[in-house]
C-alpha cells in the first residue's frame, strides 16, 4: 500500500488486493501460471521465480490477497488444510514440546497429532478451550502453541480469543486459531491477539466445493519464513490451478458469507422451532451461553449449525430423505451440505472419545447454502417429519 493511501474495505481487498490485472497482457483476472519452470536470463539472475514447487505467480497472488484479508504479514498455502496443520505442526515444534488443543474440533486434527507428531516426541493436551481456567491448568513449561477452534466443530462452542492469546504469551507460547468456520469476514482473531491463523480454503475462501487446500496466515517474519521454507522441502503446495479458483472464490466471499448468515439465522430458528427436533447448538441465539462473546468477537453468526435428532435411527431416517440438502462431508459451499458428525468427520474419535466431548450418534450438522430459503426449510420440515 502507497503511503497515505486509504485502507480498502474488505470486498475491495478481497476483489483487488493481489488481484491486480496481469502486467504482462492486462487479463482481468489472474492467470493461471502452469508452468514446473521459468527461464534464467544467466546463472544466478531470474525474474524472482526459479522452481514451481518453491513458487508460482498464481500462488503468490492468492498469498497476498489471504495475508491482507486476515490481517496478517504473510500467508502461505498448503494442499489441504491437514497441509496446513501439519506445516505448523513441524515447523514451530520439536521433540519434547508440548501442544494444547481444544478438546472438539475436527475430527482429523487429533488423528494427525496422536498418530503422527506424537511418535516424534511432541506431547499433546486435550481441553475445554472455552474454559479459560482449564487452559491455564494445561500450561506447562513446554507448552509452545496452543490451537484453538472457535466456533467448534460441530458443537458450536465458542473460545474467547483474546483472553487465550494473553495466557499463551504469558507463558511464551503461541496461538493459532483455525477461522475455517467464520472466515476472515465474520472473524479475524490476530485482531484480538492470535499468532496464526488456519483455514481449510477448501471450505468458505472458495466456496464451490470443487478445490482442496489450506492456508496458514502469519504475523512474524520467523512463520513466513519457516512456512516458506516447508513449502520448499515437502512439497505439498497448493496447485496454480486451485489457487486460481480460491482467488475465484474469494471476489464473491463477502456476499456469499451474507447470503450464508441470512439463510442461517432463518434455519437455525426453524429448527429450534421444529417437533421432532430436541435441541439446536448455534451460537446466533440470545439465549446461547457463549452469545455475548459472539457479539464481540464475530461481526456474523455464519451457518453452521448443530441439531439433535434423538438417536442415530432417527438421524438416519432424516438423512436420507433430503434432496435439496445434499448429505456429504465437507462445508462453506454454495449449496447446502448436511452431514452425521459422529460416523463422518469424527468418527476417528471412537465412541468414547465422542461421549467425552458430548457428540451423540443423533447430532446432524448443516452447512446452510445459499439457496431458496423456502425450498431448503421444506425440505428440511420433510425430512424431519420421516422422523
Amino acid at each position: 500500500m502507497k503511503k497515505n493511501q486509504v485502507k480498502p474495505g474488505f470486498s475491495t481487498a478481497a476483489i483487488h488486493t493481489g488481484q491486480e490485472p496481469d502486467p504482462s497482457t492486462g487479463a482481468v483476472t489472474v492467470p493461471i501460471f502452469a508452468t514446473s519452470t521459468y527461464v534464467q536470463e544467466e546463472l544466478g539472475k531470474n525474474k524472482g521465480y526459479e522452481y514451481a514447487r518453491v513458487s508460482n505467480p498464481t500462488r503468490t497472488r492468492l498469498e497476498i490477497n489471504l495475508a491482507a484479508l486476515e490481517g496478517g504479514t504473510s500467508s502461505h498455502v498448503f494442499a489441504s488444510g491437514m497441509a496446513a496443520v501439519t506445516a505448523v505442526t513441524q515447523c514451530f515444534l520439536k521433540q519434547g514440546d508440548h501442544l494444547i488443543c481444544g478438546h472438539n474440533v475436527y475430527g482429523g486434527v487429533p488423528r494427525f497429532f496422536n498418530q503422527v507428531m506424537a511418535n516424534y516426541g511432541v506431547e499433546f493436551s486435550y481441553v475445554d478451550t472455552s474454559d479459560l481456567d482449564a487452559v491455564k491448568r494445561a500450561m506447562r513449561r513446554n507448552t509452545r502453541i496452543i490451537w484453538v477452534e472457535t466456533p467448534t466443530n460441530p458443537l458450536m462452542v465458542l473460545t474467547d480469543i483474546r483472553e487465550v492469546a494473553r495466557i499463551a504469551h504469558g507463558s511464551g507460547a503461541e496461538l493459532v486459531v483455525d477461522n475455517t468456520f467464520m472466515s476472515p469476514y465474520f472473524q479475524r482473531p490476530l485482531d484480538f491477539g492470535a499468532d496464526m491463523v488456519m483455514h481449510s480454503t477448501t471450505k468458505f475462501l472458495n466456496g464451490h466445493s470443487d478445490g482442496l487446500g489450506g492456508v496458514i496466515v502469519g504475523t512474524k517474519p520467523i512463520h513466513a519464513e519457516k512456512l516458506a521454507f516447508m513449502q520448499k522441502t515437502s512439497g505439498g503446495i497448493l496447485s496454480p490451478f486451485e489457487c486460481w479458483l480460491v482467488l475465484r472464490g474469494v471476489k464473491t466471499l463477502a456476499v456469499r458469507m451474507e447470503k450464508h448468515d441470512e439463510n442461517g439465522r432463518s434455519t437455525a430458528d426453524f429448527l429450534r422451532n421444529h417437533p421432532k427436533v430436541k435441541c439446536v447448538l448455534y451460537p446466533g441465539f440470545s439465549d446461547h451461553p457463549q452469545h455475548a462473546l459472539a457479539k464481540r468477537q464475530m461481526t456474523g453468526f455464519g451457518s453452521m449449525i448443530t441439531f439433535e435428532t434423538g438417536s442415530l435411527k432417527n438421524a438416519k431416517k432424516m438423512l436420507a430423505k433430503v434432496r435439496v440438502c445434499t448429505l456429504a462431508e465437507s462445508l462453506g459451499g454454495v449449496e447446502t451440505l448436511i452431514s452425521h458428525p459422529a460416523t463422518m468427520t469424527h468418527a476417528a474419535l471412537g465412541e468414547q472419545g465422542r461421549k467425552k466431548i458430548g457428540l451423540t450418534d443423533g447430532m446432524v450438522r448443516i452447512s446452510v447454502g445459499i439457496e431458496d430459503l423456502g425450498d431448503l426449510l421444506e425440505d428440511l420440515d420433510k425430512a424431519l417429519t420421516a422422523i
